[in-house]
């Protein structure tokens, strides 16, 4: 389960971040200000850029502690520029990777319980990262790849994936 969690959300946060670098470095090259980037949604009903990349770290963040049986650390929503979101991307990293592979002994069957949508939610830890946070953490992820493809950011499948 470590592996199936930890080392999936490490690799495409690391993905992230080199993004993040690319749509930086489109503003400078483009006399763009980066808030207009950081506040773009694909839609008014959706979430802005900035939001969708500190979504994507809380579902990784939150389900790795969930899965490890620990109660997930929050991190304040307060990030305005591209550096302090890679800031927040290097912190989830990091927090994810103060856990060890034995933290997820017996976390395919664990019982997490988290709220989801206003309800309680109770699921057997493998249906929990199958069907909730792997998910939720790849929409957040893919939105936040679309609302800068949508943009003009010059991305591709493989700055998606990350490097192997």
């Amino acid at each position: 389960m470590h592996r199936r969690s930890v080392a999936v959300f490490d690799r495409f946060l690391s993905a992230l971040g080199a993004i993040l670098d690319k749509a930086e470095a489109h503003c400078t090259a483009r006399n763009i200000k980066p808030e207009v980037i950081l506040a773009a949604r694909l839609f008014p009903d959706m979430f802005s850029f900035t939001r969708q990349v500190q979504l994507a770290c809380d579902f990784a963040a939150r389900g790795t502690a969930r899965l490890a049986g620990v109660e997930p650390k929050g991190f304040p929503d307060t990030e305005a520029t591209f550096a302090e979101l890679k800031d927040r991307i290097r912190a989830t990293r990091g927090y994810m990777g103060s856990f060890q592979p034995e933290d997820f002994a017996h976390a395919e069957t664990r019982e997490i319980r988290f709220k989801a949508g206003g309800r309680d939610m109770v699921l057997p830890g493998e249906e929990f990262l199958s069907f909730y946070s792997l998910p939720q953490f790849f929409f957040h992820l893919t939105t936040a790849y679309d609302i800068l493809r949508h943009n003009g950011v010059e991305l591709g499948k493989r700055d998606y994936m990350g490097a192997p």
